[in-house]
């Protein structure tokens, strides 16, 4: 039941995938751009004590 996807959408959207995130990076202020990679350290560090990897050290980014 897979139905075959149109190339021109495919292309499409891949072009404005492309653009999205520089040109929303552009947009944001310095602060918020440290807040953005903040919490996305902050994301992959609660993933990895999830899965049993490297438990908080002092080099782990603080807790919220």
């Amino acid at each position: 039941m897979s139905q075959d996807k149109d190339p021109n959408a495919v292309a499409l959207g891949r072009k404005g995938g492309l653009k999205g995130g520089p040109a929303r990076a552009a947009k944001l202020t310095p602060q918020e751009r440290r807040e953005s990679a903040r919490n996305a350290a902050i994301a992959r560090w609660k993933n990895k004590e999830e899965e049993g990897g490297p438990q908080k050290s002092e080099n782990s980014p603080p807790s919220t």
